[in-house]
């Protein structure tokens, strides 16, 4: 069987949990705990580990999905998961203050992923922020991989349908690189 792991990264608030949930086939596996970090983003709690869920695309087929915490002070885990990823999706929110500083802090934070995987950004939240943030985070993925086309999608992390085409991307996206890394040894 074929696995893919992906990763799901990006600042505490854009989502990654909840779109794990939106996409896993099994219960998610999450370390949630108390948000102590209020000021930073106010919500209930935050994944201070990870987030683990499972979609299979046929009977050959599975998508490994590892969430990571969004706060630096946890960034121990992004060294953990991310020597074995094929992929990045990374979600921020449309109404952060910096979009193009989160996506550059996480993109070379995640940079051999980008460079040896796949990678799709997903702005979040964009139904309550103005216009504007898709053409932030697109020139912010140009900025720092000027050569290198990365897509990037205003996603609803709740809704799976805009999920799934996200996750599907970047699978193409994989597999594509895989192909072209072959076909010049």
């Amino acid at each position: 069987m074929t696995e893919h792991v992906i990763l799901f990264a990006g600042p505490m608030g854009a989502g990654k949990t909840t779109a794990i949930r939106s996409l896993s086939d099994i219960e998610v596996i999450s370390t949630e705990a108390t948000n102590s970090d209020r000021a930073t983003f106010d919500k209930e709690t935050t994944t201070v580990a990870l987030d683990y869920g499972e979609i299979g695309i046929n009977e050959t087929e599975k998508i490994r999905m590892y969430g990571i915490p969004g706060q630096r002070r946890f960034d121990f885990m992004w060294e953990i998961l991310k020597d074995r990823a094929m992929g990045l999706l990374l979600l921020v929110h449309a109404d952060s203050p910096d979009i193009g500083g989160s996506i550059e802090e996480h993109l070379e934070a995640f940079g051999d992923i980008v460079e040896r995987g796949g990678v799709v950004v997903g702005v979040t939240r964009s139904d309550v922020h103005g216009p504007g943030a898709l053409g932030r985070a697109q020139a912010a993925t140009g900025r720092l991989f000027p050569g290198r086309p990365i897509p990037v999608f205003e996603i609803d992390a709740r809704d799976t349908e805009q999920m799934r085409v996200a996750l599907m991307t970047l699978i193409a996206d994989v597999e594509a690189r895989e192909l072209i890394r072959g076909s010049r040894r």
